[in-house]
């Protein structure tokens, strides 16, 4: 069983060996778009449709000479990935869209971070992309260009310029270079890649972003997590790239905000039960360049919308500590990890307890932190407030 890559030029760009194996075949799989190629087949024709399930059966009860023609290459974002787990294919590739894409740019593209969202939610797409300078992107009707414009424009990544490349080797193709403000107020084929370059460098930020770069609660500052007292919950955390983490209490979402930089190719949920502090936090994301769900809430209400996490931040229990820990260790997929900030000998020791009773493997960190502060030609030393980071481990089973 062969699967071959074809573009929308059709059987033109497709070697001599490849048309022969198409003509000589019993059964043709394809797209309606890749089966009106080959009008003259004379073979059976079956036409992808719907989900992959019903496809693969019939594939793999088929004892016939099959060919299967497949967008570009089988391999990137189509179905050769999937069929090749299970039926044993030979696969021959076209060029990708996105080689296509960057030919007609005229721009390398070995250093280029490619994204698909095709079929797939834009959520984390600020954190994933920022400070890359070059993105390929496949789109969809939903995730077109002039959202993606719009998006970027949302979280000010305005230092992107775009080429857009549609209809790649049809009859309609068209290729040119927009700014997001004329990406967003254009119109677009449906087939489209979008690739983004830097018009200007743009750093990320690193770990333990300053205080006051943080949108707080007026006048009343000081309901964040402290720059430093971040720092080590989030090293607690133990954050990967693809981690699924919580954040409860949130507040200004600091510590989210942090954790979707490190977690960019994972996901972060938070939860604030204050309304006002809740806007922070959306602001901060907008500010940070982070894309994150934040609900209003009171935890453990409204949990059960996210997914299981690798990962659970609690800045703060709202007195019901016992069925929070309860269910969040319940949820914590194994080898996860949950950090509490405690300011209170007495929280602690509830704390510690729950957790033992639930078997987990608890870790107490003290932190007690002073700062410089200049006082005329002095300087003087002024200590946050003392705090206990406390880190449970969940076991492998």
């Amino acid at each position: 069983m062969k699967m071959i890559g074809i573009g929308d030029n059709g059987a033109e760009g497709l070697l001599p060996p490849y048309i022969d194996w198409i003509h000589e075949c019993e059964v043709l799989v394809g797209g309606e778009r890749h089966l009106q190629f080959f009008p003259e087949f004379t073979g059976e024709k079956k036409v992808i449709k719907g989900g992959l399930s019903a496809l693969m059966a019939d594939l793999q009860q088929e004892t016939r000479n099959t060919v299967i023609l497949v967008s570009g290459d089988p391999l990137f974002y189509g179905l050769g990935g999937v069929l090749a787990r299970k039926l044993p294919l030979e696969i021959y590739p076209y060029t990708s869209s996105v080689q296509l894409a960057f030919s007609k740019m005229q721009e390398s593209w070995q250093d280029a971070y490619i994204v698909s969202l095709h079929g797939r939610s834009i959520k984390g797409f600020a954190q994933r992309i920022d400070g890359r300078k070059k993105i390929a992107i496949l789109t969809d009707e939903k995730n077109s260009p002039q959202a993606i414009a719009k998006y970027l424009k949302k979280f000010g990544m305005t230092e992107y310029d775009a080429f857009v490349a549609e209809n790649l080797q049809g009859d309609e193709e068209r290729c040119q270079f927009l700014t997001l403000d004329e990406m967003e107020q254009s119109s677009f084929f449906p087939l489209n890649v979008v690739i983004l370059k830097q018009r200007e460098a743009m750093e990320r930020a690193s770990l333990g972003i300053p205080d006051d770069k943080f949108v707080q609660r007026k006048p009343d500052k000081g309901l964040i997590t402290k720059r430093e007292i971040r720092t080590l919950c989030i090293q607690e955390l133990e954050l990967k790239e693809n981690s699924i983490v919580w954040d409860i209490g949130t507040c200004t979402g600091s510590v989210a905000v942090e954790a979707a930089k490190i977690a960019r190719e994972g996901a972060v949920y938070a939860i604030e039960k204050n309304e006002g502090d809740l806007e922070n936090c959306l602001e901060n994301q907008l500010k940070h360049r982070t894309d994150f769900t934040a609900v209003l809430g009171k935890a453990p209400e409204r949990l059960d919308e996210f997914p299981d996490p690798n990962a659970i931040f609690i800045g703060g229990n709202g007195g019901n500590m016992e069925h929070l820990l309860q269910t969040c260790f319940s949820r914590l997929k194994p080898n996860g990890r949950l950090v509490m900030n405690i300011a209170t000998i007495e929280n602690l020791a509830e704390a510690m307890q729950h957790l033992k009773n639930m078997g987990c493997e608890v870790s107490v960190l003290q932190a007690q932190i002073s700062k410089s502060k200049p006082i005329l030609h002095l300087t003087r030393f002024v200590p946050l407030n003392p705090i206990f980071i406390v880190t449970a481990k969940k076991g492998k089973n």
